[in-house]
């Protein structure tokens, strides 16, 4: 029964991130998109096109080229999947749909109409995709051009997002279609945002001759653990560890104190590590609703 109850607890969460998801992919339709002509790519584009050319409702349009490409992806997106992306895209639209008579458009200059779309679009469908949904459009496509044609998601989407853009500078204008391009780019990264998290942390990878002194050093001055990878060098075919050791972002420069006051010679680069889970960071916290 606790078990259950907990699944359930999950399921409604889902539910509500999803909600919460859509609602801010329909404010950014209605404040910054739709009244400023920017068809920032995917579905969403297509029914800014098409709110401008024939009237046809943004909402309407939404659903209308949406739900035909969710059943067309059923097997690729599973029924969970499936269910949660319709819930979405019904939900967004019927809030593109209420909201259109109650938010104000905030902003005539297009600059600032492409980037705060593009911050409040990435964070919508960021929520959306975290909560096990999709926001359909223009990845369901991409998904369905690599099933049939011999391209990679990544292409298609690019390719399905150049349409709509490209759409955009036709019946707009040039000058519209580049801020579309500058939305769809900020969006992009949002999502990241959102998928991934400021970046809290780095990651470290050492190479040198004094492997265990390093090691023992980082464990007693920073109480960090370290991990060595086996590696050879390519060019002189020697094997040696790679230390590998994952650090705060504040203890990133008294990190590099502790290596170079060892071994000046060392070869070290660090990276950003975004979500790190376990030991003296955060815990996993199991996210199948």
């Amino acid at each position: 029964m606790e078990w259950d109850s907990l699944r359930f607890r999950k399921l409604i969460g889902a539910y509500i991130w999803i909600t919460i998801g859509s609602v801010v992919i329909a404010l950014a339709l209605d404040i910054f998109l739709v009244p400023n002509k920017i068809a920032a790519g995917g579905v969403s584009g297509l029914a800014t096109i098409l709110y401008h050319l024939f009237g046809v409702p943004v909402g309407a349009a939404l659903l209308a080229l949406n739900i035909p490409l969710f059943i067309l992806s059923f097997r690729e997106l599973g029924s969970r999947v499936f269910i949660r992306s319709v819930y979405g895209a019904l939900v967004t639209s019927v809030f593109v749909e209420i909201l259109t008579a109650h938010v104000l458009v905030m902003t005539r200059d297009l600059l600032l109409s492409a980037i705060y779309a593009g911050m409040l679009s990435g964070i919508g469908i960021g929520i959306v995709l975290k909560a096990g949904g999709t926001t359909g459009g223009t990845d369901l496509v991409a998904r369905l051009l690599h099933k049939h044609f011999p391209v990679t998601v990544g292409q298609g989407l690019l390719g399905a997002d150049f349409v709509v853009i490209s759409l955009a500078g036709i019946f707009f204008n040039a000058e519209l279609a580049l801020y579309a391009l500058l939305s769809l780019l900020i969006t992009s990264k949002a999502i990241d945002l959102v998928q991934e998290g400021i970046s809290f942390a780095k990651a470290a990878y050492i190479v040198s001759d004094y492997n265990e002194k390093i090691a023992g050093t980082i464990f007693k001055e920073l109480g960090r653990g370290v991990t060595a990878l086996e590696g050879r060098g390519m060019f002189t075919g020697e094997h040696r560890p790679v230390l590998i050791c994952v650090v705060g972002k504040t203890e990133e420069s008294r990190l590099k104190d502790l290596i170079y006051g060892i071994d000046p010679k060392a070869f070290v680069f660090i990276t950003d590590a975004h979500e790190v889970l376990g030991e003296g960071f955060k815990n996993y916290r199991e996210n199948e609703y």
